[in-house]
């Protein structure tokens, strides 16, 4: 009985294993057929996105180009190689006797920083020991350098059985070096911020430079780790469409390389320079310069990212409103109260002090008084402050221009209506010179382009179209943002107050005889403060000039801002020089801006400019016959004459030469009539120099006895 049970017990066991058996064996038959044939293309993909898979890969960026076809940025190719020290068919025998090769072909021709014995030890550690599916090599070399190094031992047997890996890497390049450099811009990653950084040009035009990106069959060998299935330098990249700026290369050159010369010849910490097209509003060059650990250099765009209190140079926009309004001619006398005034308890003064009291309107802009022009303003506009900030709405002075590169700032006018803006008794005054109010160099630029261009305010732009292949795709063209700025009597007027800057003021310096240029001067304090009732503390000072060339026909506007100089402080002998320097060289290389001769009219000769010769009669009438100048002889006995101008005419007069027993003066005489009068009087005669005698050694009048007598010409 006992043993019946205990055999009872025995099955009940095993039939209960048996059980557990079948149903462990039926679940997992349920579940294998679920992920065979339910689940199964789900599960494929997903195995073969984990191993083998096809992954984007950016396209071949566009270039930037100047408005000649010149390259800005460009993209060029470099490449990095790995190994895959384990390729299927690889063998032991092949790389055993192709090694010692292979590692004298990467020392010598890719990386000689390394022995050829040190990367043979390397390679064979990644194949014998690490078993390396990725085996860095070199990184950042040439289309040419990877092309040869798929002919060394082992490597020219392709990835399979060399095991070679390529990647292409492109890198941004500027072969202009800083020219406009922050202006193009650029994009890339920051590992600080985690995040893409993003100016300029290359931020602005992104998409279109970008171009489609591309998708290449990869496999994964390791942690987030992915090589090409394919050589991946075989793959035709997607290129970007190329943007062609309206910056001239030769413009820039010149607008650079003329600031960096004023920075450092006033010790400056920044400064800008712009040259626009007045009938267009091209930006033709942007020069942004400061001083940096490694020198001058293109560290930030000041010209459009920054907003500045102008000074001086916003006057032009005071004065506008006042001719604008009728309230002033510029004839008109004003009490400049020799340079220094109240308003309420603040103190004004001017930079230059004229030396008088009174002055006509014309004047006190040509000389730049704070007193003259922020007088004007306040017996205008002081029961009416409104009427003001209207005209610099009128003039756009107010808001950005729209250029196409991200990061403009803001203007800002203030509004008499607006209690946030804290307008106070002195703001008008101080805001009509140019204080209490921010604008960008290249708001205040668009606004003296649209005074030269007789009242049309051009919106200033940087790029003029794209290209695909060579062939435009798109076209941006010049475009006007507000017809006519103001009515054309008020701007023939600030013309001629623009020339009488040049001509009589503050530049007056700096005018040349070959050409005539119009602008302003501008000194601005900055982070001043009043510390006490007569003592102010001031930061720094910033210089500029901003106007347009040449005067009688603009062709282009250029401004000028110099910040923190430390050897002057004044904008006509700070940035003045500057503008001087581009407006120079663009007359001289630009046949453009070259009037031609026929379309100047004859010209009436100036009696300082006539000759005053003195020689032999009928050589100096042979002379003046053939150069058809006009002359009258009024002797017809003396040999001896001089040339006197009276008018545009030339009076042949006699020249008395004294008897033969005296020495006469030979003063006026070229060399040559000089050694004949002389020499003719028994006299020995040494000279120096080249012209016309301008001293002799022996007084005229004294007896001739055959004297050395010395003559010095210049």
């Amino acid at each position: 009985m006992a043993l019946v049970n205990f055999k009872n017990e025995v099955l009940i066991r095993v039939y209960g294993v048996t059980l557990v058996v079948i149903v462990v064996a039926v679940a997992i038959l349920a579940r294998a057929f679920r992920v065979s044939f339910v689940e199964g293309d789900k599960w494929r993909a997903e195995a073969a996105k984990n191993y083998i898979s096809y992954r984007e890969v950016p396209g071949e960026r566009g270039n930037i180009l100047a408005d000649d076809g010149s390259l800005l940025a460009t993209t060029i190719p470099y490449f990095d190689l790995y190994w895959d020290a384990i390729p299927p068919a690889l063998t032991t025998e092949e790389f055993t006797k192709n090694v010692d090769s292979l590692a004298a072909y990467i020392s010598y021709y890719l990386a000689p920083q390394y022995p050829a014995p040190l990367w043979k030890d390397y390679l064979t550690q990644h194949r014998n020991i690490y078993k390396s599916r990725f085996v860095p090599i070199v990184k950042g070399i040439t289309y040419d350098q990877m092309m040869l190094a798929k002919s060394f031992p082992i490597f020219r047997n392709g990835k399979f059985k060399g095991g070679l890996i390529t990647n292409r890497d492109n890198k941004r390049t500027h072969p202009f070096k800083m020219l406009a450099l922050r202006t193009l811009g650029y994009t890339k990653f920051d590992d600080a911020s985690n995040q893409m950084l993003r100016v300029g040009i290359e931020s602005s035009f992104d998409k279109p430079l970008g171009g489609a990106n591309s998708k290449i069959l990869m496999q994964r060998i390791g942690n987030d780790m992915w090589i090409p299935v394919d050589d991946a330098t075989d793959i035709e990249p997607q290129f970007g469409d190329d943007v062609v700026t309206t910056i001239d290369i030769n413009i820039q050159d010149i607008a650079q390389s003329a600031l960096i010369r004023g920075l450092e010849a006033h010790v400056a910490e920044h400064g800008t320079a712009i040259v626009m097209e007045v009938a267009t509003g091209k930006i033709k060059a942007i020069a942004n310069v400061g001083q940096t650990k490694e020198g001058w250099w293109e560290d930030y765009n000041y010209g459009i990212g920054r907003a500045i209190e102008p000074g001086s140079t916003f006057k032009l926009a005071s004065m506008m409103s006042l001719l604008e309004d009728k309230a002033v001619k510029l004839s008109d006398t004003i009490d400049i109260e020799n340079g220094k005034t109240q308003y309420f308890n603040e103190t004004l003064e001017d930079a230059e002090r004229l030396n008088k009291r009174f002055v006509t309107v014309k004047e006190a802009f040509a000389h730049s008084s704070n007193v003259g022009v922020s007088k004007m303003m306040f017996n205008t506009y002081k029961d009416k402050p409104q009427a003001y900030v209207k005209h610099l709405k009128d003039f756009m002075l107010n808001v950005p221009t729209g250029i196409e590169i991200e990061g403009e700032a803001p203007a800002y006018v203030k509004d008499p209506d607006k209690t946030s803006d804290n307008w106070s008794g002195t703001t008008l005054p101080w805001m009509s010179i140019g204080y209490e109010v921010l604008v960008t160099p290249l708001q205040l630029l668009t606004f003296y382009n649209a005074v030269a261009n007789d009242g049309a305010m051009m919106k200033p732009y940087l790029v003029s179209e794209l290209k695909r292949y060579g062939e435009t795709v798109q076209t941006f063209r010049p475009k006007i943002i507000n017809k006519q700025i103001a009515s054309k009597p008020t701007l023939d007027q600030a013309h001629e107050l623009l020339e009488a800057v040049v001509e009589m003021g503050t530049a007056a310096h700096l005018r040349t005889p070959h050409y005539r240029f119009a602008g302003k001067t501008g000194t601005a304090q900055l982070n001043y403060e009043k510390l006490s009732k007569n003592k102010t503390k001031v930061g720094g000072y910033q210089a500029s000039f901003v106007g347009y060339f040449p005067a009688e026909r603009p062709i282009y506007s250029c401004i000028v801002v110099v910040h923190k100089p430390k050897s002057g402080i004044y904008g006509g002998t700070v940035a003045a020089p500057v503008f001087r320097e581009i407006a120079d060289k663009l007359m001289a290389s630009d046949v453009a801006l070259s009037q031609p001769l026929n379309d100047r009219g004859k010209p009436v000769p100036s009696p300082a400019l006539l000759p005053d010769d003195v020689g032999y009669k009928d050589e100096l009438v042979k002379a003046m016959t053939a150069l058809k100048l006009k002359y009258e002889v009024t002797t017809k006995e003396d040999d001896w004459t001089f040339l006197k101008a009276k008018g545009d005419t030339l009076n042949v007069i006699p020249r008395q030469m004294m008897n033969k027993k005296v020495i006469p003066s030979v003063v006026g005489m070229g060399l040559k009539d000089a050694l004949y009068i002389l020499e003719n009087r028994g006299l020995r005669v040494q000279f120096s120099g080249y012209g016309k005698v301008v001293a002799q050694s022996i007084m005229p009048g004294t007896a001739t006895a055959g004297q050395v007598i010395s003559i010095r010409l210049d």
